[in-house]
């Protein structure tokens, strides 16, 4: 949704999120931001198993959850919430930049993957667009899975190619 006075998108107030990440004092800051926007926190966890008791309990809009937490991480508990409720939007929301954890959030059926270090603005844009069906990644993020998909796919074809399936050598 557009405000008529911005070109920034406007997240509906009707929002309804589930927090999840193991540092208390980063969830209050997310939770307070995201209450100042009228966005309406259903809920919060601290790990991956509470994320997936509160999700059945709450049936948030949209899940934001970082990935490394302890007991049970955030790509667990994204297979886990999804397998139970494949409609509900997890969008990965951490410090790790590291590919594998992006790759793996990706097939684990995260919605969006968006590094800890946007500004507030960004934040809310990206929730935004979730909310009108598109995939939020943080810059940059987007080709790398890209670049990945491109030499996967490269590789497929060479396997094919040599008439040996996919996978063996």
């Amino acid at each position: 949704m557009r405000d008529a006075d911005s070109s920034q998108l406007r997240v509906p107030p009707s929002f309804r999120v589930l927090l999840v990440d193991d540092h208390p004092l980063f969830l209050e800051g997310l939770q307070n931001l995201l209450n100042a926007e009228g966005i309406e926190v259903a809920g919060v966890a601290h790990d991956g198993f509470e994320a997936l008791a509160q999700a059945r309990r709450l049936h948030p809009d949209v899940i934001l959850m970082d990935v490394q937490m302890p007991r049970c991480d955030g790509l667990a508990a994204t297979r886990l919430i999804k397998a139970e409720m494949p409609q509900c939007k997890i969008v990965m929301l951490t410090m790790s930049e590291d590919e594998q954890d992006l790759f793996e959030a990706v097939k684990s059926g995260a919605s969006g993957y968006l590094l800890k270090q946007l500004d507030a603005a960004q934040f809310f844009n990206y929730l935004a667009e979730l909310r009108s069906g598109h995939t939020p990644f943080s810059p940059g993020l987007a080709d790398k899975i890209l670049r990945e998909f491109t030499r996967q796919s490269a590789r497929s074809e060479m396997e094919r190619g040599s008439g040996q399936p996919a996978g063996e050598e």
